[in-house]
């Protein structure tokens, strides 16, 4: 840290799941998982629930946040629900208000909004997406969350074309929106349109300290946020050894092993011993794309000096594993970690 806010401790623990699918099984069975993983860690405590957006994958089913939000909310009660996120490049602003819209209007004061600029797919897929006369490049997000923003609050500028359009279903608020980096242009972003910063450290192809420093220097505070808001989304594993850790976290070695290989990722294959010193992919440390796992105490000190390093109060986890009771032990052993109850 360089000292210029003081030591954080982390207040809050959250999720962003990705659906993953297990090798023998269905990209159905895997939302299943999700259903039960949201409903498990409703009940540890847990603040957020996100749901990520990929296309074309075998090895991800979570193709349509905005659907698995709305099953997700009706199967909890109270824990937030939300986008990890929505890639906003793909859509219309106004679309994507208006879908948000209705989720926080069926589910009021719950729903989060977070919105990334990176495909989520491979190139032909993101043109499939794209298709159509209006598409935008990313060099138009910045454009596009103002306009989403805009929307959202029911406040579209008065000399654009869309002056007289609404998001419906009118409500008296509306979903926050966050935005997610793994890099310095998003981060930039955000620091430019005062809205909150979600790291994705788990993703990051760079250290991120100096680009969340940079976006606290270079925050214009807006009328929703003042201040900087800085959020962690990071990857763990949590067993109760140090060898099931391990066991747990060569089969997402092994799954990433297959998307260098051939491009996409297959579904998770089952874990094997494996010797990290001899395997390039094998990391266990704050570093990219890390890998953290372990015992309770040393997954626990770790992400409060990771979270402390970034001034994060809040962190989201990113588990994989391909057995869902090892995924929800995880979970488990870290919420008791932390007294989320």
């Amino acid at each position: 840290m360089d000292g210029r806010y003081n030591r954080v401790m982390i207040r809050r623990l959250g999720v962003v799941d990705q659906s993953p699918i297990s090798q023998g099984s269905t990209a159905a069975d895997a939302l299943q998982n999700s259903i039960d993983l949201a409903q498990q860690c409703e009940g540890l405590g847990y603040h957020r629930y996100w749901v990520a957006e990929h296309h074309s994958s075998q090895a991800l089913a979570g193709s349509a946040p905005e659907i698995l939000i709305g099953r997700l909310a009706a199967a909890t009660n109270h824990m937030r629900i939300g986008s990890g996120g929505v890639m906003l490049t793909h859509y219309s602003s106004y679309k994507v208000a208006e879908q948000f819209r209705m989720l926080h209007a069926l589910f009021p004061g719950r729903i989060d909004l977070g919105l990334g600029r990176a495909p989520g797919s491979d190139q032909t897929t993101a043109a499939a997406l794209a298709k159509g006369p209006g598409a935008l490049s990313s060099e138009h997000y910045p454009a596009q969350v103002m306009e989403l923003d805009a929307f959202l609050r029911d406040c579209p500028n008065p000399s654009g074309p869309f002056r007289d359009v609404r998001a419906t279903p009118t409500t008296q608020d509306a979903p926050p929106l966050w935005l997610l980096a793994s890099s310095e242009g998003s981060a930039g972003i955000a620091a430019h349109l005062g809205m909150p910063l979600v790291w994705a450290h788990f993703i990051a192809p760079q250290p991120g300290q100096p680009i969340v420093d940079a976006y606290r220097d270079q925050f214009q505070p807006s009328a929703a946020y003042p201040e900087p808001i800085v959020m962690l989304a990071t990857t763990a594993i949590c067993a109760d050894s140090e060898q099931d850790a391990a066991f747990a976290a060569s089969s997402v070695q092994r799954w990433r092993a297959s998307g260098l290989r051939g491009g996409i990722p297959e579904p998770a294959p089952p874990g094997t011993p494996l010797e990290g010193s001899d395997n390039p992919l094998f990391i266990n440390h704050r570093a990219n794309k890390p890998l953290l796992h372990g015992t309770p105490d040393y997954v626990t000190s770790e992400l409060e000096s990771l979270a402390d390093s970034f001034g994060a109060e809040e962190v989201l986890l990113v588990t994989i594993t391909y057995d869902h009771a090892a995924r929800v032990r995880s979970y488990e052993l870290l919420a008791e970690a932390f007294n989320l109850n």
